[in-house]
């Protein structure tokens, strides 16, 4: 939308002085405490205009202005395009969480939901994008062998496998030191894997064996979706206002989303580089009078888990924006390093 440098002025100054406190904005504020330079009549004839363009409204006939969506809208995707060089600081190491992820992303939620008091959610990695770290295949009884698998996200998953005759303790031996020499370092699931596992060099009583265990290797990273860590319901119910109860209960209601508000903000084409949604359609249903920012973390351009916050339309979205870029470009680094050393 073309609008002139005075009326996105205008419109900033409204928005922001709403969600300060509340209220209706009218000329007159706007004058006094904006040093625009111009007269009432100038403001009230821009406010006008602002509201036939159907960014502004007002509750009834003499009261003030307030932001629709549109209004939040376009004022949060033109707080995104300023947004340059470094993240501000995050407040919370990551990097002496060091092979913690768990650790790091629920620190992460926690710093969130405390500086904005909206409800934030960040999900960790998908096991489909680890690597594999550490592999070991144990005897459990004469017919029981278990294979542990630990992964650069710090993910760790045990299978028993049940054999119809006794266990060969040497095949048991081989199987562990192939798989760590052959596999460790590789994707799971990943083409690799599944080359190793089938290597035609193998004798066929390797080979069997292999096919028996291997699955480990290649279904651990299907089994589910993300996990999500959720911060901040407590609070957000806690300090809502009175007309933004209604609201808040659809947050609480996300909830039982969360998956889905999350692939909402994985839509994000550059990791880091934080996107809004005004009333975001999740689930299939609109939901109105809920906003959504967030962003990608990852490694380079392949993104691995993302960050949110949630909550309703009149939120400082400056804070919310460049906190949710903080915590990208934090968790960016974060896991970097953890993949590096994998």
């Amino acid at each position: 939308m073309q609008l002139t440098a005075r009326k996105r002025e205008i419109l900033r100054r409204v928005i922001e002085e709403y969600v300060a406190t509340g209220l209706p904005v009218g000329s007159r504020v706007l004058v006094e405490r904006s040093g625009l330079g111009v007269s009432s009549s100038t403001v009230r004839g821009e406010l006008a205009e602002l509201e036939s363009l159907g960014l502004l409204t007002h509750p009834h006939t003499s009261a003030g202005r307030t932001p629709t969506e549109s209004g939040y809208r376009l004022y949060a995707e033109e707080l995104v395009d300023t947004l340059d060089g470094r993240p501000d600081e995050l407040g919370v190491d990551l990097r002496s969480m060091r092979d913690e992820i768990e650790q790091a992303l629920r620190a992460t939620t926690e710093m969130l939901s405390d500086a904005t008091r909206l409800l934030a959610l960040v999900s960790a990695p998908s096991l489909e994008t680890a690597s594999i770290r550490h592999i070991e295949v144990l005897t459990l009884s004469t017919t029981s062998v278990m294979v542990v698998v630990i992964t650069s996200t710090g993910g760790v998953t045990k299978r028993v496998f049940r054999l119809h005759e006794p266990v060969d303790p040497g095949l048991v031996a081989w199987a562990g030191a192939y798989l760590e020499e052959q596999v460790v370092g590789q994707r799971l699931g990943s083409r690799i894997v599944r080359q190793r596992l089938e290597a035609p060099e193998l004798g066929a009583r390797e080979r069997s064996f292999l096919d028996l265990i291997g699955q480990t290797l290649l279904e651990v990273g299907a089994e589910a979706g993300p996990e999500v860590f959720v911060g901040g319901a407590a609070g957000l119910v806690e300090g809502a206002r009175v007309e933004e109860v209604e609201a808040t209960m659809r947050l609480v209601e996300l909830l039982e989303r969360r998956a889905a508000v999350l692939a909402l903000v994985s839509e994000a084409l550059e990791p880091q580089r934080p996107v809004v949604h005004v009333s975001p359609e999740v689930g299939g249903a609109e939901l109105h009078a809920v906003s959504l920012v967030g962003a990608t973390y990852g490694i380079r351009s392949t993104p691995l888990g993302a960050v949110g916050l949630v909550g309703p339309l009149r939120m400082d979205y400056d804070k919310a924006i460049r906190t949710v870029r903080a915590a990208a470009f934090e968790l960016s680094r974060f896991v970097e390093d953890v993949y590096e050393d994998a």
